[in-house]
């Protein structure tokens, strides 16, 4: 069962990694950037202030622990017990793999630490916010960074699925503790 489930992992990756052209390698090279997420939670600020004022700070606070969470978690429970190898590592598919500007990252990959920390941060924010189209706009944004990592021949597309899905858990996971802690305020 599972090498079926890893001969369709390769052969999804393999088709969606060979749908590239130059204007979306540099696009999706830049999406993949740790900036983008800054960006992004730089925006999330300006829905945040107005709403939590100055608990705000506490939002700083619980957003740090997540991405701490989903970081650590990927690479220490994941990444290191797996140890599945990152496709452009993988000798199996050797020379099909479309690699942008020749990163590969480290030598394993399952699950996508970039796919766990954008869906904890939108998870976490959607549900503190509450607004359904910021709501859509933060899962859209994190699912195109997550994409990317496929695009780019660093990620199997199950590598992202299970990161979105650990980060999700690990958002909502935070927002409840979050919760616990501003009801004791």
């Amino acid at each position: 069962m599972i090498d079926i489930l890893n001969q369709l992992d390769i052969s999804l990756f393999l088709k969606l990694n060979s749908l590239h052209n130059s204007f979306f390698d540099v696009v999706m090279y830049y999406l993949s950037q740790s900036i983008i997420i800054v960006g992004v939670f730089l925006w999330l600020l300006y829905y945040f202030i107005p709403q939590y004022r100055y608990k705000t700070f506490l939002i700083l606070l619980f957003v740090s622990i997540c991405i701490l969470l989903t970081d650590q978690i990927s690479v220490h429970l994941f990444k290191d017990v797996f140890q599945r190898l990152r496709p452009c590592h993988n000798p199996q598919i050797e020379g099909l793999v479309h690699l942008v500007n020749g990163k590969c990252g480290g030598q394993f990959g399952f699950v996508s630490s970039h796919a766990a920390n954008t869906f904890g941060i939108a998870v976490f924010s959607a549900l503190l916010l509450k607004r359904k189209k910021l709501s859509i706009a933060l899962i859209l944004i994190a699912s195109l960074i997550s994409y990317s990592r496929i695009y780019l021949g660093v990620h199997f597309p199950g590598d992202v699925f299970c990161g979105a899905l650990l980060g999700a858990f690990i958002g909502w996971l935070v927002y409840r503790l979050f919760l616990l802690v501003l009801q004791r305020l």
